[in-house]
């Protein structure tokens, strides 16, 4: 090793021991002389700013024990201002800021909830999708509610029409079913207390209670009084079920909800009694719902352990959700009814069904194309992250996202039945040979209920007019010199009335009888 006296470089640092050095100073140009002063200026500026935000800060610190907080706050404002915020920590300090400092603030109750609940939303809010949302508790309460259509009543579906309250559906297994009421049936008294006139709200504030206690119902039925007490209880009302006039099982899926399997079930029993061998499901306006509620489903109507749905998720992995035991085999033909409002869990049944039997036929119109799947996961104070996390495709890989499903048969129902009504104000008069939304609307009920307005396109002619007569006189109500709000709402009611109660212009479903019994 060696060593480092002996090293050549310190040999030659001795032998220049005795040299001077000379310092040598580089000539600065007129430009650089400024530029160097400029900085030693703006160095001493900076200084003397953070020394009179120290100085302020300690000077409010002071004053705080002598003047109240409200009167240092411009000044805190002003210094504020002057010192940028973190940049890490942008959510924090805009929370802090908006509860503290922000002007209307002082006016909003519950305010600190109410800025969290407005910044998670903004978070989960993306153009991309659609289906990620954060929930408050309340709105947790509304979805859960709204996927497994779950009260406390006495388990029927009525249409308010007029004045009069008529039951258009008993649910199955409901306190309604177990006390007799039918269809048909019309709502007359609760409690004694006469029904006719009350809308919707009104029947449903009187009927609805709590578990085990009793209602008293007075129903007229073709006439005659009937009188029942019904003991209300838990209603799960996500599907209803029954055997049509020519032997065609019907099934109704409103939502996939916790208890659709079970309603399913029963209803199918019913079915496969009365010997119905075909069938018919109707998915129209059914938004979707629970994965576990579709595969009860669909175990229903394919072989066990056949793929319902694949899930891909985004490192690309795959998963597979397939059918349980208790396949139906009694059903030897399926049409599935689907609009434009058949999305999610509707649409995955409905290809699983489509693309594993050889009997299924696909009526209506095409369905939304919602090809993701979420999940919810909740917070201790109830609200909750409703957020993506795969998407599903068919078991033959089809993904209907933002594209749908195109059924085998298109069928469009009347088009007064896809149109939103623009209504009436209490003293509006429309006149023959005016232009308006409103007679446009009343054109297609018209043409819907077979009153032949003779045109559509909303000009008030003598023809609409002459229907407008007729309606009036079939109905018997009093004549006016136009359409007014009286006649546009009965116009209105009576289609709503036809459609719910009779299959007269139901179209798709008559479709799908004809393709069952060709």
């Amino acid at each position: 090793m060696s060593n480092y006296n002996d090293s050549p470089e310190t040999k030659e640092t001795e032998q220049f021991a005795d040299t001077k050095t000379i310092r040598v100073r580089r000539h600065l140009w007129p430009e650089e002389v400024e530029l160097r002063d400029t900085k030693k200026k703006l160095k001493a500026s900076r200084i003397i700013g953070i020394c009179g935000v120290v100085a302020a800060l300690i000077m409010g610190w002071l004053l705080g024990s002598i003047l109240p907080l409200a009167a240092l706050r411009p000044v805190q404002n002003g210094i504020s201002t002057l010192i940028p915020m973190d940049s890490t920590k942008k959510i924090e300090t805009i929370l802090t800021i908006m509860e503290n400092d922000w002007y209307f603030g002082a006016g909003i109750e519950d305010l600190d909830s109410r800025l969290t609940d407005q910044a998670l939303r903004g978070i989960t809010s993306n153009e991309e999708d659609l289906h990620t949302e954060y929930m408050s508790a309340e709105e947790v309460q509304d979805f859960t509610q709204s996927i497994n259509r779950n009260f406390v009543g006495i388990g029927v579906q009525f249409l308010s029409d007029n004045g009069l309250n008529m039951i258009e559906k008993v649910f199955r297994d409901s306190p309604a079913e177990k006390a007799g009421v039918l269809s048909g049936d019309i709502i007359h008294k609760i409690n004694g207390e006469i029904a006719d006139g009350m809308n919707s709200a009104e029947i449903k504030e009187r009927v609805m209670g709590d578990e085990g206690t009793d209602v008293t119902i007075e129903f007229l039925r073709q006439g005659e009084p009937v009188v029942l007490t019904i003991t209300r209880g838990k209603i799960s009302a996500t599907a209803f079920g029954k055997v049509l006039d020519d032997g065609t099982g019907y099934l109704e899926l409103y939502q996939f909800g916790e208890g659709t399997g079970k309603e399913v079930k029963g209803y199918f029993d019913d079915m496969k009694a009365q010997g119905a061998t075909k069938l018919i499901i109707d998915l129209r306006d059914n938004g979707g719902g629970y994965l576990t509620a579709l595969t009860d489903v669909a175990s229903y109507l394919l072989p066990k352990g056949t793929v319902v749905m694949k899930q891909e998720y985004s490192n690309g992995q795959k998963s597979e959700i397939r059918a349980k035991d208790g396949m139906y085999e009694n059903f030897k033909g399926i049409v599935i009814l689907v609009n434009e409002n058949t999305a999610s869990a509707s649409e995955v049944l409905t290809l699983a069904l489509k693309e594993q039997r050889d009997d299924v036929v696909i009526v209506g119109t095409t369905t939304y194309g919602k090809g993701t799947v979420q999940i919810t996961q909740s917070f201790n104070d109830g609200s909750a992250l409703k957020f993506t996390t795969s998407k599903w495709i068919s078991p033959n890989e089809v993904w209907v996202n933002q594209v749908g499903i195109e059924p085998d048969e298109t069928v469009r129902l009347h088009e007064a039945l896809y149109r939103p009504y623009a209504g009436l104000e209490d003293d509006q008069v429309i006149h023959p040979d005016e232009v308006s939304t409103a007679v446009q609307d009343m054109q297609l009920c018209l043409d819907y209920l077979g009153y032949a307005p003779g045109r559509t396109d909303g000009y008030y002619s003598a023809q609409t007019d002459a229907a407008f007569a007729a309606f009036r006189s079939d109905y018997d109500i009093a004549a006016s010199d136009g359409l007014d709000k009286t006649l546009y709402s009965a116009i209105a009611s009576a289609v709503t009335r036809d459609w719910s109660l009779t299959d007269t212009h139901d179209l798709q479903l008559q479709r799908a009888q004809e393709i069952l019994h060709e």
